[in-house]
């Protein structure tokens, strides 16, 4: 694509948005949340809205430097915010609002990919559309530029396949008579591979995968299918219930479809809320997975406190309410709501256990998935291990994790 053709496609989806509503007053909260909500913000003081994932999206592809750039550039705007506090609310599409700063990014990796061929180029265009998932993120429903951000992401994504060795594949799953979109990476199609359905949390994109596949399925050729959780993304048209991997639950009985993959052979990797949709089906299914790994998956802790319901940060609650698809939110009740989400609530994890391996990981101190969550899960599954990594190489502790989890999963996926 070239420049001038991605500047004007990103103008088109935007020019209409100039004035679109700041993500942070999206949404709406009862009056009787507001005083909790002032205290909140008052008593925690942060500088931002969203949660910056620094060491997660340098992991993911984005050049640390030029990642700073882009949040120096967000910090030192001198245009007006929603909230004088918290530097990533300014207001309106151009310079210092993060839609706009982070799709300036993405189109300079657009740029550089026209310049390279083979695989530098795919590189390019895969972080062109990492950031565009990031100008969109935390991809709240009706955020006019979140969804403008979606279609940049997804284009660019469609790009970076036409220009690497590895095929990618984008499927359609006919569920309830809509579809269940797709992503399945392979390292060569000559004979069926294992395959690994990955999904992420609530808040990111399935498009955010790609270093995953490139950097540890892709040299064990074990075949990547990514799919986005009901209410994000590519399945935003699917409400999040209880039942949280009801589509992944759905392409696992359509896998014997693929004549790329073995459907004897599959694991699952579960990031954040991705987890507990992965946790859930491998109770439900324990018959067609061979193995499962979760990253900070919440199960149980804090779904049922509502006290640590509410201190997570704004950004998490308001991503709760989206995805629930609440007009207006009173605090009190969406915590109370997210027990149904628990595991244990749902009655998985109190009597029997899965046969399905269960490698269940969390950071040292993560409130969302506390050592106790992953003890859970490794007691009632067979084989099953919980495995906390120390937050003080964080860095590193995201490498090995994965080191750990792509061997956990290689073995029991090829014995």
């Amino acid at each position: 694509m070239s420049e001038e053709v991605s500047k004007n496609l990103s103008e088109t989806l935007f020019q209409k948005y100039k004035q679109a509503q700041e993500t942070s007053s999206l949404t709406q909260y009862m009056p009787s949340s507001h005083k909790f909500l002032a205290d909140k913000m008052a008593e925690e003081g942060h500088a931002w809205y969203r949660n910056l994932r620094r060491l997660q999206w340098a992991w993911q592809g984005i050049d640390p430097i030029e990642q700073e750039e882009v949040l120096a550039r967000i910090a030192s705007s001198t245009h007006s915010r929603t909230e004088e506090q918290w530097l990533d609310t300014v207001m309106g599409y151009h310079s210092g609002n993060w839609a706009f700063e982070w799709t300036k990014l993405g189109m300079r990796h657009q740029l550089r990919a026209q310049q390279q061929q083979g695989e530098q180029a795919a590189d390019e265009m895969f972080s062109a559309s990492l950031c565009f998932s990031i100008a969109g993120y935390p991809h709240l429903k009706n955020d006019n530029l979140a969804t403008q951000a979606q279609v940049l992401a997804n284009t660019a994504y469609a790009q970076a396949a036409t220009h690497t060795k590895y095929v990618i594949k984008r499927l359609e799953f006919p569920f309830k008579n809509k579809k269940i979109i797709g992503h399945l990476h392979l390292s060569k199609t000559d004979k069926p591979q294992p395959v690994v359905i990955v999904s992420a949390g609530l808040d990111s994109l399935q498009t955010d995968m790609w270093r995953l596949f490139r950097d540890f399925l892709a040299k064990r050729n074990i075949a990547m299918l990514t799919l986005d959780m009901p209410s994000v993304g590519q399945s935003s048209h699917w409400t999040l219930t209880e039942d949280s991997c009801c589509l992944h639950q759905e392409v696992l009985s359509q896998l014997h479809t693929l004549p790329w993959v073995d459907h004897f052979r599959v694991g699952l990797i579960g990031f954040r809320f991705g987890g507990n949709a992965m946790v859930r089906l491998s109770f439900l299914e324990p018959e067609r997975i061979k193995a499962c790994v979760t990253l900070g998956a919440p199960i149980h802790d804090v779904l049922v406190s509502p006290p640590k319901m509410k201190k997570m940060p704004k950004m998490y609650i308001d991503v709760l309410a989206s995805r629930l698809g609440k007009n207006a939110v009173d605090i009190d009740s969406l915590a109370g709501q997210m027990m149904a989400w628990s595991l244990k609530v749902q009655g998985f994890l109190s009597s029997r256990r899965t046969k399905v391996p269960i490698l269940a990981m969390g950071l040292e101190g993560d409130p969302v998935s506390p050592y106790s969550d992953n003890q859970l899960v490794a007691l009632f599954s067979q084989g099953g291990k919980a495995k906390q990594i120390k937050s003080k190489t964080i860095s590193q502790g995201y490498e090995q994790s994965l080191d750990l989890a792509i061997n956990w999963l290689e073995d029991e996926l090829c014995r």
